[in-house]
């Protein structure tokens, strides 16, 4: 059984760089595995391993500058979900692309999971998914506006071309971990937006905290690590990953013509070209050459956005 520990931490890093190796280090040599972001404005990612290892690594994580109040998200797998250990720097550890966003400066008003039904059955709350389209796809919660945006970069565009759908509205947004609503939060407090809300712990904690039988979240939630996805009480998913667009399908997906194992599946069989699949197959078969010899060929790693 390996632990999961997704994390973010909103603090300033005066030399980024400087760190990285050093927290390359002591990830690898307490075997832990996953991916860490760092930038200027702070820390971000997922990580798994026992949890000897785990807690050490943490535990440095803390005593970096400014980081002794991290939290944390913890979950498990059964078996290790990341193929090897990254820790990458970043212009932003969750990329909006607006410069004058300041999570430090303030944010929206926190939602305790137990409390989050209440606030999104009111008929003056608009709620909002701030997650990417593939991840909307395949769970949210009921009523929420789904912005169709493929990246978290195009949130405020959308927004700007769709605000007047929201007037007299009170906004409540949430995320699969909760950093990409720090950053939408304090962006609708910067555009006059008042009455803003979002889920504390994102929707991890809110499937973590929340009997199923209470529960207002419909289907299974993205995750950036080999799990693919999870459903309430934190469970593995049924997804799994379409190695040639990284979205997750389902079993039934798999038996469909348009699916070819680390090549196509019926999400993306239109949006590359022959070249490409030709360079997927290549890979595929490497990949089953390396199993023939017994040696294990790196993983194609999901997409790395972790702990949003």
């Amino acid at each position: 059984m390996f632990i999961l520990a997704a994390l973010y931490h909103f603090t300033p890093f005066e030399d980024p760089a400087a760190m990285q190796g050093p927290l390359q280090d002591v990830c690898r040599k307490n075997g832990i595995s996953g991916s860490l972001l760092i930038a200027r404005e702070g820390i971000n990612g997922t990580i798994a391993g026992h949890r000897a290892g785990l807690d050490t690594v943490l535990a440095y994580i803390r005593a970096l500058p400014g980081c002794a109040t991290l939290e944390w998200k913890e979950s498990t797998a059964a078996h290790q979900p990341f193929a090897r250990m990254k820790v990458k720097l970043k212009k932003e550890i969750v990329t909006m692309g607006q410069p004058d966003v300041d999570p430090r400066a303030h944010v929206g008003n926190y939602v305790e999971p137990e409390d989050w039904n209440d606030l999104i059955l009111a008929e003056d709350v608009a709620v909002i998914d701030t997650r990417n389209d593939y991840e909307v796809a395949i769970g949210t919660f009921e009523g929420a506006v789904d912005p169709e945006t493929a990246s978290f970069r195009e949130f405020p565009a959308w927004w700007e071309a769709n605000k007047e759908r929201f007037h007299n509205k009170r906004i409540a947004m949430f995320c699969t971990g909760g950093i990409r609503c720090e950053k939408s939060t304090n962006y609708l407090l910067g555009q006059g937006i008042e009455d803003v809300y979002h889920l504390k712990g994102g929707i991890l904690k809110y499937l973590e905290k929340v009997p199923e039988a209470e529960s207002t979240w419909n289907g299974e939630c993205f995750v950036f690590d080999g799990r693919v996805s999870v459903g309430h009480g934190l469970r593995e998913g049924p997804h799994e990953l379409c190695h040639a667009c990284r979205r997750p399908v389902l079993p039934e997906d798999k038996l469909r013509p348009e699916w070819e194992q680390g090549v196509s599946c019926h999400q993306c069989i239109g949006e590359t070209t022959e070249e490409d699949k030709g360079r997927f197959r290549e890979r595929q078969k490497q990949i089953r050459l390396a199993a023939e010899r017994g040696v294990q060929h790196i993983k194609v790693d999901v997409p790395i956005e972790p702990a949003g």
